[in-house]
């Protein structure tokens, strides 16, 4: 019986749904730090289940659902709340904690009026104790009535297989919608772009993650020397923040683009050689236009 579906993963900032989604497919295809408001877009992977539960898992990493005060943050939450209707379940991401955060049921309450099933996953089990997991998962049950409520560890991998094993058997019977080696639906220069995006986010502090952006201007690969040649532009929206960026000399710019460039020649299985530039591109997260060339919105 072949099994296949698109599974959703929803949850409040910070949570590790970009973890769980790199846990689940068995590849890092999400970049992830320990910052709120990492993923900006909708991200898919994939995971081809072999027998005895043969299946083809499709889950869509969405940006955190937060309190939206920018343009850039109500792209984002757009993009998370319209994957709702689009799935054939729910993963709803919450921490491990003494009590259900307040944003969590705020985000249960938008799926009280939909026919979805939806799985409470309760990550980072490995950073509380066990008796506090009990009275949490009671007290989330009261609060919804879940499919199953499943504690994990995306990071260590613990209760990942569970949790797959659950997904399947409630998936219904269908087609392998993506060829066997695909493991997601995002391009070469958006992965590109994402990477160098988190050694920004890694390296830098206050405003400067927030208001980055990331443009590949050039993804040009060279079979015959098993090379890829990148340009890129990171956009800032201040010239305090370009220097900040470009470091002194240019050493932050450096370290950035030597971070990228190595973690970008393990994914892609080949050197690479990257040129970064920094421009300003004055309060971009608040101008429409500029948000749908740096991919935040739809076109058009």
């Amino acid at each position: 019986m072949f099994k296949s579906g698109f599974i959703g993963i929803i949850g409040r900032p910070n949570v590790g749904k970009s973890t769980l989604l790199n846990a689940l497919v068995g590849e890092r295809i999400a970049i992830t730090t320990h910052k709120p408001q990492t993923t900006r877009n909708r991200i898919m992977g994939i995971r081809n289940l072999p027998e005895p539960q043969p299946g083809q898992l499709i889950f869509l990493d969405t940006p955190g659902i937060h309190s939206a005060t920018t343009p850039l943050n109500r792209a984002m939450i757009e993009t998370a709340t319209g994957t709702l209707g689009t799935v054939d379940l729910i993963l709803l991401l919450a921490e491990a904690a003494p009590l259900p955060h307040q944003d969590d049921r705020f985000i249960l309450e938008s799926l009280r009026e939909k026919s979805i099933p939806v799985f409470l996953v309760i990550n980072k089990i490995d950073l509380v104790e066990k008796p506090l997991l009990l009275p949490l998962i009671e007290a989330y049950g009261k609060l919804f009535p879940f499919r199953e409520i499943l504690p994990i560890s995306a990071l260590k991998g613990r209760g990942v297989d569970v949790l797959t094993a659950e997904i399947w058997k409630l998936l219904p019977e269908g087609p392998r919608y993506f060829p066997e080696e695909m493991m997601t639906d995002r391009s070469e220069r958006f992965i590109a772009a994402e990477i160098i995006r988190e050694k920004i986010t890694l390296r830098t502090h206050k405003e400067i993650p927030y208001v980055t952006a990331v443009v590949v201007d050039a993804f040009k690969e060279d079979e015959a020397k098993n090379m890829i040649r990148i340009a890129a532009t990171i956009h800032v929206e201040k010239e305090s923040q370009k220097g900040i960026i470009i470091g002194k000399r240019g050493a932050m710019l450096k370290e950035i683009g030597t971070r990228a460039r190595l973690e970008m020649e393990k994914f892609f299985a080949a050197k690479v050689f990257l040129e970064l530039f920094v421009r300003v591109a004055k309060d971009w997260t608040h101008d429409p236009r500029m948000l749908r060339e740096f991919g935040y919105r739809e076109k058009g």
